[in-house]
């Protein structure tokens, strides 16, 4: 897939219209965050928090891509995969462009998960990968364009595929109703 037909580069170019600059990594980690954090997955909630990171209410295609989007989240979420796809840069962008969007993709989740979560108390698993999330969301392109720089950042992008599921799973996933009290 070549860069311009990639889903990111899509996501930008929609995105380019918007009153705030965001990047489409930093707005899916921001819907991320939320989903993990229990915000649930209706549609009008997330569009009215999406209307104040761009700045103002989405013009139709963007509703459309953030719809989607949200949809997506939802499926993986929700469903019986075990990782996430994360909207960043394809694999033939630079690395350094590459590696600034984990940044931001994970400054997003950071933002989306603690502004839902509020000060619940958390596990020590949960807490060590929200560590592990802001220590990655302070990379600025240290990744030197080389195969270590490259095995470097799949490392890294397949642990951010799995860690949000640890976090989905001990705030937001169901809790199965307990049983009723039998009446006698």
């Amino acid at each position: 897939m070549s860069i311009q037909n990639s889903p990111y580069a899509a996501f930008s170019a929609l995105l380019a219209g918007s009153a705030q600059p965001v990047s489409p990594a930093e707005l899916h980690g921001h819907l991320l965050g939320r989903s993990c954090a229990g915000a649930g997955f209706e549609a009008d909630p997330w569009l009215s928090y999406a209307a104040e990171l761009l700045g103002g209410e989405p013009e139709e295609p963007v509703r459309q891509a953030l719809v989607g989007l949200q949809e997506m989240v939802k499926g993986e979420l929700a469903g019986d995969d075990i990782a996430i796809v994360l909207l960043l840069p394809s694999d033939e962008a630079p690395l350094a462009e590459r590696t600034a969007a984990l940044g931001q993709w994970c400054q997003g989740f950071l933002a989306g998960f603690g502004l839902t979560s509020g000060d619940r108390a958390l596990s020590d698993e949960a807490t060590e990968v929200l560590q592990d999330l802001a220590a990655i969301a302070q990379v600025q392109g240290g990744l030197e364009e080389s195969e270590d720089g490259e095995n470097d950042y799949m490392e890294v992008m397949e642990y951010l595929r799995v860690a949000p599921l640890l976090l989905f799973t001990e705030c937001a996933k169901p809790v199965p109703p307990a049983p009723k009290p039998s009446l006698h």
